[in-house]
């Protein structure tokens, strides 16, 4: 699930978007992100284990910081990943639609999304198990298309030692961090395992386990794709895809000219979309339920069904969200807003960890002090005015979280 969260949007878009800023210095934008995305991990890993119930974040800010940080986590999970799951949605549509050879219109365009995710909300309804199969097959196809153009790449350009020389020249810290924060998103798959806990065997040796190999796959997966791409194509050339191809990457297989290995990285996209939209769906349904229960949302979204386990009016209502912004476009726009978004999150699952109870705790304090200091300072090297708008979301979630307690809705769990 982890991988399906992760190697998607973030690996076919991400790494255009951030050469784009940072040119050569990606590469160290990649690890930088890394680095703060394990020691996130390592905390999520370890309030999952202490606390396996679905909602993430949103229930670990509950229980260890109180309603406010709780609550604020919750929202700002539901912004950002809505927004993220419309883009998987569309960009799942682009592809397919490329893949067939046509041209399309906006409406055909628009409505193939629609379908998308309609059948991917159906499949999510059916419960976790149903859906963790469908995954297996989708992360597995997408991992061997990468697989075919780094390989690939390897035998026509040789091995890429020149991008990692470049990337320690001529390097500007401001880009470089601001670089870091746009692939720091990249990484947060990770947090769909942790919400998933209340559905998991073993949660307190399944949970870190799965988060930490999920880290060290993607890490080394990231490298080896950026590295390519920087191969065949230069940094400059590489950034400047993004303002005019809806895939990246498939302008790196084709420039290698190698028989069948467009066509299967396209393919290899398709199925990398449905995998982040699947698990995104999966993922908002249980912070939704979470936050039905404790009185945030209301009681009818926490409704489980008896059958399959799933709280399928959650799992439909963020189908009905995505639903309406299928319609967004401006894939730069939507990956820096949820930037910020999901750092301001983790900012509240590593301060969490930090003050969660000693007898829980798996990992020493100061990995969650570290993880929350590097979350901060790279919220703060978003652009301003995409700062102000999450901030702005922020004061309006808390003004509709103080009615619901000055009304008496808001429940407490044990």
């Amino acid at each position: 699930m982890g991988l399906g969260s992760i190697v998607g949007t973030g690996l076919f878009v991400s790494i255009a978007i951030a050469t784009q800023v940072a040119g050569n210095a990606v590469i160290i934008a990649i690890m930088i992100a890394a680095v703060v995305a394990i020691l996130n991990g390592l905390s999520s890993a370890q309030l999952a284990a202490a606390y396996p119930v679905s909602g993430g974040t949103y229930e670990y800010g509950n229980r260890v910081l109180g309603s406010w940080f709780g609550f604020t986590a919750g929202w700002m999970f539901l912004t950002a990943k809505s927004a993220s799951a419309a883009t998987a949605a569309l960009g799942c549509a682009g592809y397919l639609l490329y893949v067939f050879g046509y041209d399309a219109g906006q409406a055909l365009y628009t409505g193939l999304g629609f379908v998308i995710l309609l059948l991917i909300t159906l499949l999510v309804s059916g419960g976790i198990s149903r859906s963790n199969a469908a995954n297996k097959y989708i992360v597995g196809f997408t991992l061997f298309g990468l697989a075919v153009l780094v390989i690939s790449s390897f035998f026509v350009n040789g091995i890429p030692i020149e991008p990692i020389e470049r990337a320690f020249t001529g390097i500007d810290t401001d880009s470089l961090l601001y670089a870091s924060a746009l692939m720091f998103v990249a990484y947060t798959g990770y947090g769909r395992i942790a919400t998933l806990g209340e559905e998991v065997a073993e949660p307190h040796k399944t949970i870190p386990k799965a988060i930490i190999l999920c880290m060290l796959v993607i890490v080394i997966l990231y490298g080896l794709v950026s590295l390519t791409a920087l191969q065949v194509m230069g940094s400059e050339d590489f950034g400047n895809t993004i303002d005019n191809e809806a895939a990246p990457l498939m302008v790196v297989a084709q420039l290698l000219s190698v028989p069948g290995v467009g066509l299967i990285v396209s393919i290899a996209a398709v199925t990398a979309m449905a995998g982040v939209l699947l698990n995104l769906v999966l993922g908002l349904s249980r912070v939704m339920l979470s936050m039905a229960r404790r009185g945030d949302l209301p009681q009818f979204v926490g409704r489980i069904n008896p059958t399959s386990k799933s709280p399928v009016a959650s799992v439909w209502l963020t189908g009905l969200i995505i639903a309406v912004l299928v319609m967004s476009g401006d894939i730069t726009f939507t990956w820096t807003f949820s930037a910020f978004t999901v750092l301001i999150y983790y900012s509240i699952t590593n301060l969490s960890a930090l003050l969660m109870p000693a007898e829980h705790r798996l990992y020493p304090r100061i990995l969650p002090a570290l993880g929350l200091t590097g979350c901060l300072t790279l919220a703060f090297w978003i652009s301003t005015d995409i700062m102000l708008i999450g901030l702005g979301l922020i004061v309006l979630g808390l003004i509709w979280h103080a009615v619901v307690v000055a009304t008496g809705n808001k429940r407490e769990m044990e």
